[in-house]
């Protein structure tokens, strides 16, 4: 247990929490929570800090469960991993290879823990791949009244008993809504302490980049989302030209009308080496998720938009990707097919009034924001955005109903009537 100054990957969140542990085994989680329980304290699951909002800011105790890492058991006839949480993901693809099995996608980098990764939400690209999170079949966490808890495919739940009264967690809660809200669940429901993912056998992608203006892609975007498993483009707000990413498994391939441009890179390999990007450099984002339209009618107002009025700030990209529906009760696709639009900015660059100028353009295409990523909405204008907003609340407030789990931040997000989030740090 110790002292000292958490700041997060991009700098602009900074905290000096009361104390920070290092939990060795799901004992020591649940020890950690009873003992903030007893003092009225709260706790803070933490990850690799790659959030931009703050989440796991605290004055009271710091959790990490870093040193939960590693595959535990593998079932490949079932499709199924039991990973620990702590894992990076950055070596959770080699470590599901040796057992013949990979992640059935990833995000834009792999710099996250894979308990933090499905905390928030984090996703790549592919019209009919679904986030990380909606991977997570079951698993174990620590509740905020420090029991250890299982769910879904952890708790013995299938497709045939779902919602039976024999499957059912503290406070009455069924266990698949239970597994529905772990999904997505900011670390306001508990700790995990063990994670049961879907997998697929182990595969390669084949990925090209190509350099072509942004008006190519505009006309041909609904073929290319249809015709790649993975497709997703930037947009360079200067130059007005495009990346174009697509990504296919070899001998899958649909035959490829290459756009009018160059080839930047070509590369086949592991999927899970292929598909996250390097980020050496620091930046911010904001990110919306809203219902796919192949027509790109929100990003030709935001092209417009940032053209008209922040061309000349903008110093980095605008990321455009596909995403499945899900049933996270917070997942920013649920019920529905969705694409995303980010907007990138240099960390040493001014952001808040670009950030705060596009935002209401996504909220009027029926935007969703990226938990972890900058976004200024609080918990009255979420829970409009959400169908089953209410049902995750119940959930959260059984499993933890003296709020061990929140900080500021998050009774900001969850709690109606608690007013608007921060954008920033604390």
């Amino acid at each position: 247990m110790e002292s000292e100054k958490f700041t997060n990957w991009s700098a602009s969140v900074e905290f000096t929490p009361r104390s920070r542990i290092r939990a060795k085994d799901s004992a020591e989680v649940v020890s950690a929570v009873r003992q903030a329980r007893e003092h009225g304290r709260s706790v803070r699951p933490v990850g690799s800090g790659h959030s931009s909002m703050p989440l796991v800011a605290t004055d009271d105790v710091l959790l990490s469960v870093d040193e939960l890492s590693g595959v535990e058991a593998t079932d490949p006839a079932r499709g199924l991993a039991t990973v620990l949480p702590g894992t990076p993901l950055a070596d959770l693809g080699a470590a599901l290879r040796e057992y013949g099995l990979g992640l059935e996608n990833l995000g834009d980098v792999d710099y996250q823990s894979i308990a933090g990764a499905i905390g928030t939400g984090t996703h790549g690209t592919g019209a009919r791949l679904g986030n990380l999170s909606s991977t997570l079949v079951g698993g174990t966490l620590v509740t905020g009244t420090g029991d250890e808890v299982s769910f879904g495919q952890d708790a013995g739940a299938t497709e045939e008993n779902r919602g039976d009264s024999a499957h059912r967690r503290p406070g009455g809660v069924a266990d698949d809504d239970l597994a529905r809200a772990a999904q997505v669940s900011l670390g306001a429901l508990g700790v995990f302490t063990r994670m049961t993912l879907r997998v697929r056998p182990y595969y390669e992608l084949h990925r090209r980049n190509w350099m072509t203006h942004i008006d190519w892609v505009l006309d041909n975007y609904a073929e290319l989302v249809d015709s790649h498993r993975h497709m997703d483009f930037y947009w360079y707000p200067r130059s007005d030209l495009a990346q174009v990413r697509l990504l296919d498994e070899p001998g899958r391939e649909p035959d490829l009308r290459p756009p009018p441009g160059t080839l930047k890179t070509e590369e086949t390999g592991p999927a899970y080496e292929i598909l996250p990007n390097d980020r050496h450099l620091l930046f911010e984002e904001m990110e919306y998720a809203l219902p796919l339209d192949t027509t790109l009618a929100a990003f030709r107002r935001a092209r417009q938009r940032i053209k008209a009025r922040h061309r000349s700030i903008v110093g980095w990209r605008v990321l455009v990707r596909t995403v499945a529906a899900d049933h996270g009760f917070l997942s920013p696709f649920h019920g529905r097919p969705s694409m995303t639009i980010a907007l990138l900015q240099n960390a040493s660059l001014p952001h808040e009034e670009y950030f705060s100028d596009m935002e209401p353009l996504f909220l009027e295409h029926d935007g969703r924001p990226h938990w972890g990523k900058k976004h200024h909405l609080g918990a009255d204008e979420l829970a409009a955005r959400y169908p089953e907003w209410d049902e995750f609340s119940r959930v959260r407030q059984r499993l933890d109903p003296d709020g061990v789990f929140l900080n500021d931040h998050l009774r900001e997000l969850l709690v109606t009537g608690a007013g608007p989030a921060a954008p920033g740090g604390r």
